[in-house]
């Protein structure tokens, strides 16, 4: 009997992109984007490739790109180049025993071995999950200028293009009263034309946020993010048994765990589904089991990824029967260049689920070799040749 498929090759890769405009948070301003991408090439040929991708770097959590990367070529491919690339769940079990935390690295490498397997077996991602329940799906945009006529123009392009009907602002830097204002503002001019959300990434204290909650209500905002810090869950309950706005958790979600903490207090309304906050696509489809057996929301989030990342996310939200608050995936849009060889199809207010196996895209040779950091040779783990003899 035959050898099944190995993993021959561990190829991780920093590639810097610009923004179309600084993307303004609570802890730090963006002015471009490094995504780590991963590719597992296989001894039958096939390549698959995960993205990992975190907001402002360090200035949001405790991974980066560029760690994901050392961790990746230090500790993560030894295990991948003995694994079998088949059994996508005990490769990453083998992994978990080797690897704590690392969440966001991790989820690029079940990304990659799932590509593989999609590629492999002819099926998308989705059906390997489960099977997908949804075509295409609802997506958001943030409005972050922090410039209010700003953020109306862009929103007034965005409805007028057909583009997106569901707007975020984040909210967490400056004076609360008026970024509020600022809220109210912008709800104003869209009126019932578009869905104003807020995100407040964590700046507010409990007292703040009770303070400026009935505001923001009264301003027509539908859905409040993460308004406390992440570990003061008891605050983040609080606030959601006293306002009649939404309370969605984001940061504080960190994995099954994490929310099942969340949901056992009824410590939030809606919870931010994130495949590489949670670990993974495994680890976040039980997130949104527990989400939805504890009756809390769910919304599918972002890293900001680029297309790898944004499509891996769209494989999993798809097979969820109820994103009633819809996703966020908008990452490669906030990008000045594409790397994807044919872009994924945002129309209609929504984001088509790719149909192909695997991920069911392909990274552009092209633009990886034009903006990877090293310009010249990525880090290559290779598995070494069998000896040969009579």
């Amino acid at each position: 009997m035959s050898e099944g498929p190995r993993i021959q090759q561990v190829e991780t890769i920093l590639v810097d992109l610009p923004t179309i405009r600084p993307h303004q948070l609570a802890m730090t301003t963006m002015h471009r984007q490094t995504l780590m991408i991963v590719r597992l090439h296989m001894s039958d040929g096939l390549v698959g490739t995960g993205e990992g991708t975190t907001i402002g770097g360090l200035a949001y959590g405790p991974e980066s790109p560029e760690g994901m990367k050392l961790a990746i070529d230090t500790y993560f491919a030894p295990i991948l180049l003995a694994s079998d690339p088949n059994r996508v769940a005990r490769t990453m079990a083998t992994i978990a025993t080797s690897v704590q935390g690392n969440h966001f690295a991790k989820s690029a490498v079940e990304t990659a071995l799932l590509d593989a397997l999609g590629q492999r077996v002819g099926l998308p991602i989705s059906e390997l999950l489960g099977g997908r329940q949804h075509d295409r799906l609802p997506v958001a945009w943030t409005l972050a200028s922090g410039d209010t006529g700003r953020d109306i123009e862009e929103a007034e392009e965005m409805l007028a293009r057909r583009r997106h009907n569901i707007f975020k602002l984040k909210i967490g830097k400056g004076d609360p009263a008026a970024n509020v204002a600022h809220v109210a503002a912008i709800k104003r001019a869209l009126g019932h034309r578009a869905s104003v959300r807020v995100d407040i990434n964590q700046a507010w204290s409990e007292a703040t946020a009770s303070a400026m909650l009935p505001a923001l209500a009264a301003a027509g905002v539908e859905l409040i993010e993460q308004p406390v810090a992440l570990r003061n869950l008891g605050a983040l309950a609080r606030l959601a048994r006293q306002t009649p706005v939404a309370i969605m958790a984001d940061e504080a979600l960190n994995g099954p765990e994490t929310a099942f903490a969340i949901a056992s207090q009824a410590g939030a309304d809606v919870f931010a589904l994130k495949i590489e906050q949670s670990g993974g696509l495994f680890a976040a489809a039980k997130v949104a089991a527990i989400a939805e057996a504890a009756g809390i929301g769910l919304y599918g989030g972002t890293m900001l990824e680029g297309g790898i990342g944004t499509a891996a996310s769209a494989h999993l939200f798809s097979t969820i029967g109820k994103l009633e608050w819809g996703t966020e995936l908008f990452g490669p849009l906030l990008l000045t260049e594409e790397i994807l060889e044919t872009p994924l199809d945002y129309a209609d207010f929504g984001l088509a689920v790719p149909t192909a196996p695997g991920l069911g895209v392909t990274l552009s040779e092209t633009q990886l070799n034009r903006f990877r950091r090293d310009r010249a040779e990525a880090s290559l783990h290779v598995l070494p040749r069998a000896k040969t003899g009579s």
